[in-house]
């Protein structure tokens, strides 16, 4: 019994000194992982006795959760900012330009020289006005051909006016 008595001994010395490195583990790993120490403070939290064991491990858990909530914050102000110089640099301009192009689109169909007409409607046209000269030119005729007064008077020699007159 007295070979057994020491070995409970060492073996206790051996699981302290296990726990003494994994609470030192702990004390290195919260200040570089926030889930870690979450899940720490969550156990200190728990059992006050350890709390008061390992207040510099709960304390550590804090900051370092602390420090994550401030590095977030800052990351989610860095990542607005770069969203708004994107939008500003990339996004603003390239609208712009569409709308610019939308608005100027009737401006430039405006500016653009007239269309040449199509033949047919051009030789309507030609067609239209032939016959308004064809009409004016018979009316013409008429005209000349029916004799006025005055004009049959002249044309008549003047052996014939005397024998009208009588």
């Amino acid at each position: 019994m007295s070979l057994e008595k020491p070995r409970p001994r060492s073996r206790r010395i051996s699981i302290e000194s296990e726990e003494e490195r994994a609470w030192i583990g702990f004390y290195r790993r919260v200040g570089h992982d926030p889930g870690i120490a979450t899940e720490v403070m969550s156990q200190l939290e728990s059992d006050p006795e350890m709390k008061r064991t390992h207040l510099a491990l709960y304390l550590c858990c804090k900051e370092s959760l602390r420090r994550h909530k401030a590095r977030e914050a800052r990351d989610q102000r860095i990542g607005q900012f770069a969203r708004w110089l994107c939008h500003g640099v990339f996004v603003r301009p390239w609208q712009s330009l569409l709308a610019g192009l939308h608005r100027g689109g009737d401006l430039a169909v405006e500016c653009l020289p007239e269309a040449a007409e199509e033949p047919a409607v051009a030789q309507v046209r030609r067609l239209a006005r032939e016959a308004e000269f064809a009409t004016a030119r018979t009316a013409f005729k008429q005209q000349a051909a029916a004799p006025t007064p005055a004009s049959t008077e002249i044309l008549v020699s003047p052996g014939a006016k005397a024998s009208r007159a009588s």
